[in-house]
């Protein structure tokens, strides 16, 4: 059986911190596979960062909206 960690914040006003700013820049080919396969386990950190942001070139940003609309085939 897995363990089940909890991170706590060492104080009130970490806890209150306001969002982080992004400080690393990674490619989407290092990235993506370890999205996925955090998805894909269904490992709970992932739900952590759902809401966060995260930039992305007007290009893939264009490739990204058209897959969206197509549908399979």
């Amino acid at each position: 059986m897995a363990a089940h960690l909890r991170v706590f914040p060492t104080t009130r006003e970490a806890a209150l911190a306001p969002d982080q700013e992004p400080e690393v820049r990674v490619s989407l080919g290092e990235l993506l596979p370890l999205v996925a396969l955090a998805h894909r386990k269904n490992y709970v950190w992932l739900r952590d960062f759902l809401d966060d942001e995260v930039s992305i070139t007007a290009d893939l940003y264009e490739v990204l909206r058209a897959f969206r609309g197509q549908r399979p085939a």
